[in-house]
């Protein structure tokens, strides 16, 4: 991975993806448009390193995924599926666990990972705009979980979709395989806003600056830790659990800060 350097921003191409810091956020951006940047097993591990060094990268504060060309992602490429076709349950086992892996690592990843999808996100690419935080579109963007009308099935996204949204409307999208459009997306709680494609490059940058200079760094990750920790607890259980956090937040330097700004009426950037 070779680093190009620019005024005040920083790139790094790989086969299959670009990144680029700007503004403390770290691009990930799907570059693979002559194939409608379907997914292969390099793309996703690509993908899964991109986000990592983004990760470890203590000068980014969020993290946004999107693509170049007209299609977000349109899920797996036929080379791909073929491929498939002639693997062992061993090998299929694995790279089920290579795409697992990149959910979980989206999911549960310290800093806010935001998809900007201006197009059709399918399949698999349905399921990486969806698992992200927050999820933007365009008017003309559509989502559909399509692997039931091959034979397949969406398996690995179903684990956290049905964290996100009703299970009748989980079961309509992956039953069906049905492709909606962003206003449908938005309307299941599928997707958080959908902003116009002139706008959408700025408008949604912006937001992210806004976020990350506004909220405490600590303050989010610490609420990813606990949205992804509380599963499973009892109601005693999750109700100590957060008195916990509540008591380690207040020791940050973050909360110290904070509630200093505060009280001197001062305006903390974060």
């Amino acid at each position: 991975m070779k680093p190009l350097l620019h005024a005040g921003e920083a790139f790094f191409i790989m086969s299959y993806i670009l990144t680029e810091i700007k503004d403390r956020i770290g691009y990930v951006i799907l570059n693979r448009p002559d194939k409608r940047n379907a997914l292969n097993a390099e793309f996703v591990s690509e993908l899964k390193q991109s986000i990592q060094t983004f990760e470890d990268n203590a000068g980014v504060r969020a993290i946004i995924i999107k693509s170049s060309g007209k299609v977000f992602c349109a899920g797996a490429d036929l080379a791909y599926l073929q491929q498939l076709q002639s693997n062992t349950y061993e090998e299929n086992l694995q790279d089920s666990e290579n795409l697992a892996h990149l959910f979980k690592q989206i999911y549960i990843c310290s800093k806010p990972i935001i998809s900007m999808v201006n197009g059709p996100a399918l399949a698999g690419g349905c399921g990486l705009a969806t698992v992200c935080d927050i999820c933007f579109a365009t008017p003309s963007s559509t989502f559909g979980y399509t692997e039931s009308r091959i034979g397949f099935i969406p398996a690995i996204v179903f684990v956290f979709l049905r964290k996100k949204i009703a299970e009748t409307h989980v079961k309509k999208l992956l039953f069906t395989g049905e492709i909606i459009s962003a206003s449908h997306a938005l309307s299941l709680g599928l997707i958080s806003e959908i902003t116009e494609a002139s706008d959408f490059e700025k408008y949604v940058h912006q937001w992210t600056v806004n976020l990350i200079e506004n909220s405490s760094g600590n303050s989010l990750s610490s609420l990813k830790q606990m949205y992804n920790s509380i599963d499973g607890l009892t109601l005693e259980e999750s109700l100590k659990y957060a008195c916990e956090m509540n008591a380690k937040t207040r020791e940050s330097s973050d909360c110290k800060s904070g509630i200093a700004a505060f009280l001197n009426k001062q305006i903390i950037k974060w």
